[in-house]
């Protein structure tokens, strides 16, 4: 039995829903909330909606965006016929923070896993073997994470890419079975600048 009245532990369980929020994490959001002014409560909601209904895909590289193509993909100062390949936008973020990378993306929105369900199908494939096909792209860096998934995909993909581009692949200055998002800037950059041709 909760020991939270049932209004408070019902904002609890939702934030529990979260990724990565345990319990007791939870538990310190819903205790930070309650004693905040109720004119923030509302600019959070608002801002969680607003972001909610507004935010979408980038109908070319399929990274988050509120207009119909991003912001990376509009900026006439990066390579575009560098495409760097990532299963998803928290992937991106993370390549950015390294302000080394200055070519475009495209989001596969996962990772194939026939375990999971997820085949290729599933995957933003088609439209990237489209762009690449279509496009003045010179390479394809493949940069997912190195797991059997990732390995997977990107054999993939290489199959796919090579008879248009060349392909290359991140260096493993990344553990095997960790995820790009938590890599430090260094560790990205090294990854990034040891990337090697898929043969």
């Amino acid at each position: 039995m909760s020991s939270f009245t049932r209004p408070l532990a019902h904002l609890i369980d939702q934030f529990e829903q979260l990724p990565g929020i345990g319990p007791r994490t939870a538990q310190r959001l819903a205790l930070h909330l309650l004693k905040q002014p109720e004119e923030k409560i509302k600019t959070f909601s608002s801002a969680l909606l607003n972001a909610r209904n507004k935010v979408g895909q980038c109908e070319k590289c399929f990274h988050l965006t509120a207009q119909t193509v991003c912001e990376i993909c509009l900026n006439s100062k990066r390579n575009s016929s560098l495409i760097c390949v990532i299963a998803d936008s928290r992937d991106l973020i993370a390549l950015e923070r390294t302000r080394e990378y200055q070519g475009v993306y495209h989001v596969l929105g996962g990772l194939i896993s026939p375990m999971d369900g997820i085949g290729p199908e599933l995957l933003n494939i088609t439209a990237l073997v489209k762009r690449v096909s279509s496009e003045n792209s010179s390479e394809v860096i493949l940069a997912l994470t190195p797991s059997v998934e990732g390995d997977t995909t990107s054999l993939y993909l290489a199959r796919l890419l090579k008879p248009f581009v060349k392909v290359t692949r991140i260096a493993y200055g990344l553990p095997v079975g960790s995820e790009l998002e938590y890599a430090d800037e260094v560790t990205l950059t090294r990854a990034i600048e040891g990337r090697r041709e898929i043969e």
